[in-house]
């Protein structure tokens, strides 16, 4: 249930004792505050409203206020011009905006992380995909009572459900899902975690039942995100501090420093309570300090079948905790996905761990994997023994190419590869130039295209994707791998479908980047796009082609 609101005095309090308050409300000033928003649009009565950002204009605050808002929350930079623009309305001046959206956010909406579950999935690669996994478990063993989620696809919290344009949202946005998942009385809530989130403090209080980490590989190295490679890695190791539990891919890069981490718990009271997963069996890996470390779920006769996965995981774990009592029996449990990609057994390994730490019984687990959709994940068109099998994913940088297309070659062997890719603007630049290389590696054809340019100029990183396919560029087997950019997504997805029925062979090809997103982030807008395999089934019946 909702705890009692706070006050706007409680806040300066909270503020005071954090260190941040350089300036606070009258005590005649007092109020009610009922939660809080940093975007007008999303401003409720009774919430405070965050004046943040180097483009912040007084006509937002304006908005605000007409919507309802009690006062507002400003830095000292823009304080002078604030309280020029609203001066009958109470101002709170701190010197940390960041620290202050998450902290005051929390209390604002009373802290509803601890009256539902959370799990945060962080990663370089595969977040969504898990975070689905655990949903589907998540539903399956509670009935009418639905999970939430937030992450890169779309966010629902029990109130709204709507496709999402950031993984992690900004602190008052996500107090807000979690205050709407309390109030919906969801089962408990999914979310993928950034490493900006973590970096910049969006989810800054949170308490994690269970935190789960995935991999590291370099990604969102630029100067507006992470500087360096250690920047982005010592971000995702946070994710530790706010947790109780913890879930470790034994299979990630790095799994030393990642494990020491968790056993450190950083800034946490105490260190988290760990289960180790691996998909390469029951053996035990060399961790320096940490000896040797075996896995207490790991999996087993891993099967490709094609347009689904089977394995048998197996656990160590009694009740959700590891176990290093013989006496104790271990587990097996025969597991069935529905869509490909030998990456999979991975996540679905670490889902399974999750959900045991959460008390969900083995039956459920196997019931939800099974029914699990991740929507422009791993999506198949076509049937398998037509010439051409078309697949659409979200992978989009070097670590999840790299695992995509092994597994795409393993899968599917026999068809010649045409792959459609892309970069965003504004961030990840590493993207231009390794996404292309990578590429081609695998596919015998790839057309760059448009993915979200931003304010960045759309031909300009297409032309520079283009010319980083490495020159001579040639598949293992000798075939000289051609590359051309389209600058239309949509028409960049009929001409892959046209390069694969030149082949007069079975081909795949794959459309990356975008998965069944239905928006494209042009300038300042998001704007409406086709979703890619929409796109290449519309291209398909144009050309008399039946799916």
């Amino acid at each position: 249930m909702p705890c009692a609101p706070t006050t706007l005095l409680g806040l300066c309090s909270l503020l005071d004792g954090l260190g941040i308050l350089v300036r606070g409300v009258p005590a005649g000033d007092d109020a009610p505050v009922t939660g809080a928003a940093c975007d007008s649009r999303c401003v409720r009565p009774g919430n405070v409203f965050f004046c943040k950002g180097r483009a912040f204009k007084p006509a937002y605050l304006s908005s605000a206020l007409e919507a309802g808002a009690v006062a507002y929350v400003c830095d000292e930079q823009h304080a002078p011009e604030l309280d020029e623009a609203a001066p009958e309305t109470p101002a709170i001046v701190v010197s940390d905006m960041r620290i202050a959206m998450a902290r005051v956010s929390a209390a604002a909406f009373g802290r509803p992380d601890l009256d539902v579950p959370q799990v945060g999935i962080t990663g370089t690669k595969g977040k969504s995909t898990t975070a689905y996994m655990l949903r589907s478990i998540i539903d399956a063993a509670n009935g009418a009572r639905s999970c939430g989620i937030i992450g890169s696809i779309d966010t629902y919290d029990g109130v709204e459900d709507i496709e999402s344009t950031n993984t992690t949202p900004e602190a008052p946005d996500l107090w807000r899902h979690l205050a709407n998942a309390r109030d919906a009385q969801l089962a408990a809530m999914v979310m993928e975690v950034s490493s900006q989130a973590l970096k910049y403090d969006r989810t800054l209080g949170v308490e994690l039942d269970v935190a789960a980490f995935l991999n590291i590989g370099s990604d969102h190295i630029s100067p507006v995100e992470h500087p360096t490679f250690e920047d982005y890695f010592a971000s995702k190791l946070r994710i530790f501090s706010q947790c109780r539990r913890a879930v470790v891919n034994l299979g990630t890069s790095n799994v030393e420093r990642v494990l020491d981490a968790a056993h450190s718990g950083g800034e946490a009271s105490e260190p988290p309570e760990l289960v180790c997963v691996s998909a390469a069996g029951p053996d035990a890996i060399e961790c320096g300090s940490c000896d040797m470390v075996f896995p207490d779920i790991w999996a087993t006769d891993i099967e490709p079948r094609g347009a689904s996965l089977a394995f048998v995981a197996h656990g160590t774990t009694v009740a959700g905790h590891p176990t290093n009592d013989p006496a104790e029996k271990a587990w097996e449990l025969p597991v069935v996905i529905n869509f490909p990609g030998l990456f999979n057994v991975e996540n679905a390994l670490v889902a399974i761990a999750c959900a045991e730490l959460l008390g969900i019984d083995h039956e459920a687990i196997a019931k939800g994997l099974a029914a699990c959709r991740v929507p422009g994940r791993m999506e198949l068109i076509g049937s398998p023994d037509s010439q051409v099998l078309c697949v659409v994913d979200y992978a989009h940088n070097t670590l999840s190419y790299q695992s995509f297309f092994a597994s795409m070659a393993k899968e599917f062997p026999g068809r010649r590869i045409v792959a459609l890719i892309g970069a965003p603007g504004g961030k990840a630049y590493e993207r231009r130039v390794e996404l292309p290389r990578e590429a081609s590696r695998w596919a015998s054809h790839i057309v760059v295209t448009e993915e979200d340019p931003a304010h960045d100029s759309n031909e300009d990183i297409c032309r520079e994707m283009d010319a980083n396919v490495p020159e001579g560029a040639a598949l293992a087997d000798g075939t000289p791998v051609t590359h051309e950019y389209v600058l239309d997504r949509q028409q960049a997805v009929a001409r892959c479908l046209d390069v694969a029925l030149s082949y007069g062979e079975p081909a795949l090809v794959c459309l990356l980047g975008k998965g069944d997103e239905t928006l494209i982030h042009r300038g300042d807008e998001f704007q409406p796009m086709v979703p890619d395999g929409d796109a290449f089934r519309h291209a398909a019946a144009e050309r008399g082609i039946d799916l």
